[in-house]
């Protein structure tokens, strides 16, 4: 059942965001080019490899930053399937993108984001974290298929899974 009340906590947040930045030309654009290149972490997958390609020295890692993306991904797609946390589904939310899965908590968009951007920071030597993180959370939020919760807990658990990456690299070289 929708509820028709007026929009409070999570989804009042979800509407502000909206209405500051959804009606702003290119900006729902923007956000479904984000949620393209973040479906499945394909898009990390994608730099992962051709950052392997392009640097064979440093080949290892751009594979393992890939991988961490990708890994990221998984965790919390099984989150995901735990919480069965549902969708925005109030009337005032507007939905500006498809979704694989009626389940929201967490983004996985956020999740592998947030890992494949600390994983490839050294990589490129660009703060990419602070670069693409914060788009790709708000991008969420413009095509409201998350609650604010959703991405900061995405990003959360993107960030523990690149930091036991990173681990995982330094102990077996």
């Amino acid at each position: 059942m929708v509820d028709a009340s007026p929009p409070r906590g999570e989804v009042a947040a979800l509407v502000a965001v909206q209405s500051a930045l959804a009606q702003r030309p290119g900006v729902v654009a923007a956000a479904r080019a984000l949620s393209r290149f973040g479906e499945h972490s394909g898009g990390w997958l994608a730099v992962a490899a051709v950052g392997a390609m392009a640097e064979q020295d440093k080949r290892r890692q751009w594979l393992l930053a890939g991988a961490g993306a990708f890994t990221a991904h998984a965790a919390a797609v099984l989150i995901k399937r735990a919480v069965r946390r549902r969708r925005p589904e109030h009337p005032a939310v507007q939905v500006n993108v498809g979704t694989p899965s009626a389940l929201s908590f967490p983004s996985a968009h956020a999740t592998s984001t947030t890992a494949g951007a600390i994983l490839m920071a050294p990589l490129t030597g660009m703060p990419l974290p602070l670069l693409i993180v914060p788009p790709m959370a708000l991008s969420r939020l413009v095509l409201g298929v998350h609650y604010p919760s959703d991405v900061l807990a995405g990003v959360a658990v993107g960030g523990l899974v690149a930091q036991v990456v990173k681990r995982a690299g330094r102990r077996y070289p």
